[in-house]
């Protein structure tokens, strides 16, 4: 009789316990892609062009680096570096993501900031666009939104307003992780002709540190 009653004790225990502790909510795309990206914060890692665009002709073969460099709960700022034929770095580009959903969940945004080397801005800056679908942990993508529609247009570069940007990264400690950003431009979505300009980061090993982006010194 003392074993029932005991059984019977732990059992409303248990109960209690499983009422008090819910499981944890599943999480979303969006939130796991982002905690894949922050796992990478303040690494640096070198890459190279993968795409073959004509117009992409004076990057093939070209240094590459990206640079995890600023992290908060609500941004992730990326530089990208490329050295020129003359040995000089560009350090003008930096990807910019923000969550826009709520407590981090629901969305992530893609900007471009670009500067000059006195770290001014240019005029073709900030532009980008947020994520339109869930995608996954892994890869999100990034329509074109209207502000840089508007910026394009303003700039004579009709040819952009179909942009699509593509963004994949593995974890940190993943067996063959990968950082990859590619921008995409086809006829079915509206393009004039078609754009593929594609980089690939190796993370499985990273480098030392560039020096920071133009107008972040």
């Amino acid at each position: 009789m003392r074993a029932l009653i005991a059984f019977a004790g732990l059992a409303a225990l248990t109960a209690c316990n499983s009422e008090a502790e819910p499981p944890p909510a599943e999480q979303s795309p969006q939130a796991a892609f982002w905690g894949a990206l922050s796992s990478h914060c303040g690494q640096a890692y070198s890459g190279a062009l993968v795409s073959n665009d004509e117009a992409d002709a004076d990057m093939r073969g070209a240094d590459m680096a990206m640079h995890v460099r600023g992290c908060t709960d609500s941004e992730i700022r990326v530089p990208f570096h490329i050295q020129g034929d003359d040995g000089e770095w560009n350090r003008s580009r930096t990807w910019v993501f923000t969550r826009t959903g709520p407590d981090g969940e629901g969305g992530l945004r893609l900007k471009h900031d670009h500067r000059h080397e006195d770290g001014t801005s240019d005029a073709v800056t900030m532009y980008g666009g947020d994520t339109a679908a869930p995608g996954s942990a892994r890869a999100q993508e990034f329509p074109v939104d209207g502000e840089s529609i508007a910026l394009f247009e303003r700039e004579g570069l009709d040819v952009s307003v179909t942009n699509v940007w593509r963004v994949e990264v593995d974890p940190a400690d993943t067996a063959n992780a990968q950082f990859a950003y590619q921008l995409r431009r086809t006829v079915a979505g509206g393009a004039p002709e078609p754009r593929d300009f594609r980089v690939e980061f190796d993370l499985t090993q990273p480098v030392e540190p560039p020096p920071p982006p133009w107008g972040s010194e």
